[in-house]
């Protein structure tokens, strides 16, 4: 039973974790915030990751890269062209960040841009989980008929696109930027699908 409530306190501190750096960012958040958000005692938090913020923060970015890559299948999985699934997965983006009162909707892009510079060790954890993004994603892709390539420039394009839909929708507070980033996905694919046609 002690065993259960200690991974159940450490899940409930990664999970405070992530949703702060969304909101947040990584510097704005303390360990104050950390330990009330996740109801937990300021020991429990040490107990769990000795590092401290930079240690609990790598686990939440890895944590919820591997549950964002999960949403591609989700949202694409029930449309049989790519070129309808891609923009109906911005489309629920749109919808999903106006509802939430324009909070950020993936902590990782928000922590990347941040610390880019200023935290290497947490910049590296961010670009394993980006990189883990690009690969599931190429074979998300793979499955869906595109060759390896093409489906590396697609989740490459996608990626790019959601992330910067989703600085530009925060901070316009309008969901017009994710609207138009799914429709130029769209047009991506039909552009890949014309390359690879035989001349």
């Amino acid at each position: 039973m002690a065993e259960k409530m200690s991974t159940t306190t450490r899940d409930r501190l990664i999970t405070a974790v992530g949703e702060l750096m969304r909101s947040n960012g990584y510097s704005a958040v303390t360990v104050k915030q950390i330990t009330a958000a996740s109801n937990a005692p300021m020991g429990s938090l040490y107990h769990h990751f000795p590092g401290g913020k930079p240690q609990i923060a790598a686990e939440a970015l890895r944590t919820s890269g591997a549950a964002y890559i999960q949403l591609l299948p989700l949202l694409m999985d029930a449309h049989d062209d790519l070129q309808i699934a891609i923009p109906a997965a911005f489309e629920a983006a749109a919808e999903t960040i106006e509802q939430s009162g324009w909070m950020n909707m993936c902590p990782v892009g928000t922590v990347a841009g941040e610390i880019a510079d200023s935290e290497p060790a947490l910049r590296e954890v961010a670009a394993e989980v980006i990189t883990s993004w690009i690969d599931q994603g190429t074979t998300y892709f793979v499955g869906r008929g595109l060759t390896e390539p093409e489906a590396r420039e697609l989740i490459l394009a996608v990626l790019s696109a959601l992330e910067g839909a989703f600085i530009l929708s925060r901070t316009l507070r309008t969901a017009e930027p994710l609207h138009a980033a799914g429709r130029a996905m769209a047009a991506t694919v039909s552009g890949i699908r014309l390359r690879a046609r035989p001349r």
